[in-house]
């Protein structure tokens, strides 16, 4: 039987095996642990997925691979270009469709709403990370070599998502009434994409042929303040609104000479 294999075990991953599951479908999932929270009945393979031989073996019998890794933020320039060749090489090798999830940084600076057909014109490192990748994997496809189709999304929310924006560090606060610190300006719209829809539109990419050779947005709610967002929560939670508050700039540019992670978070 042909499997849909799913490469990572976070938010993204889980949501897509829940609906390649609910599909009918046989779904593995492989990271280097081997471990991760999935849905019952996925099967679990260890893997490096920068590893190319590794993930050779790992794929074997893959009709479609979901790239759904996550390599640390402050890293992505050094990991994301392995792991996106060896994915790349591991859809050619089998004959499968590489299914990426994407955001929208390669897109860089706009002052109107993204298209998908928009350029990839990333000014910051991480954008143009990004836009490398999809460069790379559609010049393949456009040669014959593979069949590929990306995904992208806005800032997540919704189950499993711990480290977003409006990840535990807000949800938590809210169900505790405690005030929030957000990053960014508290009144500047800005979509938030629901954990389910990248569920779905993932399992919809990987098993639908029109589908291929080009990248596609994840059905996203109409932009809102970050405050609106938070106050939706509250009213979601049927606790009395928080108070949100910005995270000032000053603490990120402290804050990052010591932890690259939030020297990471400024781009």
């Amino acid at each position: 039987m042909s499997t849909h294999v799913i490469i990572g075990a976070g938010p993204v991953a889980h949501a897509t095996a829940t609906e390649l599951l609910a599909k009918g479908l046989a779904v593995r999932s492989v990271t280097r642990s081997g471990n991760g929270e999935m849905p019952p009945g996925v099967e679990r393979e260890r893997a490096d997925a920068s590893n190319e031989s590794a993930l050779l073996h790992a794929t074997r019998d893959a009709a479609a691979i979901y790239n759904c890794a996550n390599p640390p933020y402050a890293k992505w320039a050094s990991e994301w270009p392995p792991i996106a060749g060896a994915l790349l090489a591991a859809a050619e090798k089998h004959g499968a469709v590489l299914v990426t999830m994407s955001n929208l940084y390669g897109y860089g600076p706009s002052t109107r709403p993204f298209k998908e057909t928009d350029a990839l014109a990333a000014l910051g490192e991480k954008g143009k990370v990004r836009g490398a990748m999809w460069a790379q994997a559609i010049e393949a496809h456009r040669a014959g070599r593979v069949r590929v189709t990306e995904a992208r999304a806005s800032d997540f929310i919704g189950p499993r998502v711990i480290d977003a924006n409006m990840g535990t560090r807000v949800v938590d606060n809210v169900l505790a009434g405690k005030a929030v610190s957000l990053m960014g300006k508290l009144d500047v719209p800005h979509a938030i994409t629901a954990m389910g829809d990248v569920g779905v539109t993932m399992a919809v990419l990987g098993t639908n042929e029109r589908a291929l050779g080009r990248a596609w947005h994840v059905p996203t709610a109409p932009a809102q303040t970050q405050r609106e967002i938070v106050a939706g929560l509250c009213r979601t939670a049927g606790v009395p609104m928080v108070k949100a508050r910005a995270m000032p700039a000053v603490a990120l540019t402290i804050g990052g000479l010591f932890v690259p992670m939030l020297r990471a978070l400024r781009e």
